[in-house]
């Protein structure tokens, strides 16, 4: 078992909010001892100097849709654990099982969506499952549950009574549900809260409740007159207020609009993952897609672009669970791993503290999902470790400046990370025997 030491970093404690020069003694894939400036260090261990650096928690993002083919880009910016919003947990199953050193992110995953007909991704396929019949749905968790999901993902074209069977289903499993409401046209965020839904993907279906009768699918010139810019603060104030009633959590995801609604300025640093990103054939090939319809996009969907950043705002203000997600690689250049920084940055714009935007991608994630070994610099804590050339308590952006990561105990250079990007063939094998898999278990 590997042990090695990390002398003389700046330790930042994002739980308690102070920072300290100190080291990180590691065995393993955990931290075993954390040692004062002046502590003595025990001899005979392997240490890397860490003079100037700064050293936060592996970063998580809590909303995204990841695929073999750029999970190491995750971790080279940073990102050592995701939450999968959707998908299929076979598919992903060669990456759950990757150990905790891996150059990939640990994987929190929810199977395929439950959607009302006729399903806003197709009908029922491995990714998603078409239904408004609440038995069939609740078949469909039990289903889930057996697979492995962490958590129950619905969508928003789901029937209420649907949403009802299958959140009451889920919990007969101690499993929280998740929805996504960005197009729903029947219900709303207050609606899901009622009926137990506790994740609200994209603080979506909040638009729905404030604005009565919008949806993305109206024409959207008969709502001219609603100012998306300059949003009714006090029902936002009334609406979160109900919603912290029913203790539900947001995953905003302002990247996602943010990306759109700044199209052709979209944020898009220069550096080592985003030029590999670019690589993506796959990948860049569906954004280009999407900026082919980037004027509807801004005005039925990203819209609610500054709407979102108030309810953010204003129910974490209110005490409500907020964290950072970025739904990459959904509508255009929410770059994987990176684009969880500009989601920090946004955090920041809109009134948090530099501290506050690191806890809603580190202990206040890790917490919202009950996962207590990451999160958090600590003794007996998984080893998921950023080492920064600069302290992002001072700039946020400071977060990018990444000069070495540590997953499960151990030591990467982001090079070393993106030169475990597979190759296209690898991808087509994988997919491949995923498909016979699926094929031959028979689910529909």
């Amino acid at each position: 078992m590997r042990e090695f030491i990390i002398k003389n970093g700046t330790i930042i404690d994002v739980e308690n909010g102070s920072s300290f020069i100190g080291s990180i003694e590691v065995e393993g894939n955990k931290v075993k001892r954390i040692f004062k400036k002046n502590d003595v260090l025990p001899v005979g261990i392997d240490t890397a100097d860490a003079e100037g650096k700064y050293i936060i928690p592996g970063l998580i993002d809590m909303h995204c849709h990841i695929n073999e083919s750029y999970a190491p880009h995750f971790v080279a910016s940073g990102v050592t654990t995701v939450r999968n919003t959707a998908g299929n947990v076979l598919l992903l199953n060669n990456l759950i099982q990757k150990p905790d050193n891996a150059p990939t992110p640990r994987v929190y995953a929810s199977d395929r969506m439950i959607d009302g007909t006729p399903g806003q991704w197709g009908p029922t396929n491995y990714g998603n499952f078409v239904t408004d019949d609440p038995e069939e749905a609740r078949k469909e968790v039990r289903r889930q549950v057996e697979v492995g999901a962490r958590f129950i993902k619905l969508y928003g074209w789901i029937k209420r009574d649907v949403m009802e069977a299958a959140t009451d289903e889920a919990k007969k499993y101690g499993l929280e549900v998740a929805i996504d409401l960005i197009n729903s046209k029947d219900v709303t965020a207050l609606d899901a809260a009622k009926a137990g839904v506790t994740w609200f993907e994209h603080a979506s279906g909040f638009a729905q409740e404030i604005y009565k009768g919008w949806n993305t699918q109206v024409d959207q010139a008969e709502w001219s007159h609603i100012n998306w810019e300059d949003p009714d603060q006090e029902k936002i104030i009334e609406l979160c207020k109900k919603m912290l009633e029913w203790n539900v959590k947001l995953c905003p995801t302002m990247v996602l609009f943010d990306q759109a609604m700044s199209y052709p300025s979209i944020w898009s640093p220069k550096n080592n993952v985003i030029e590999s990103i670019g690589n993506l054939k796959n990948l860049v090939q569906e954004w280009k897609k999407n900026i082919a319809h980037i004027d509807l996009i801004k005005e039925s969907t990203a819209v609610i672009n500054t709407l979102t950043k108030s309810i953010a705002k204003t129910y974490f203000d209110m005490g409500g669970t907020v964290v950072a997600g970025t739904d990459t690689p959904a509508l255009l250049n929410t770059y994987p791993g990176m684009a969880l920084h500009r989601e920090l940055e946004i955090f920041v714009e809109i009134g948090f503290s530099e501290l506050e935007a690191l806890q809603v991608a580190t202990v206040n994630a890790g917490k919202s999902i009950n996962l207590d070994e990451i999160g958090v610099i600590r003794e007996g804590n998984i080893a998921d470790l950023v080492i920064l050339n600069d302290n992002p308590l001072d700039n946020i952006k400071h977060t990018q400046d990444i000069h070495t990561i540590v997953k499960g105990g151990k030591v990467y250079s982001q090079e070393e990370i993106l030169s475990h990007i597979p190759s296209d063939e690898e991808m087509e094998k994988s997919i491949g025997e995923f498909m016979e898999e699926w094929e031959a278990v028979g689910v529909n």
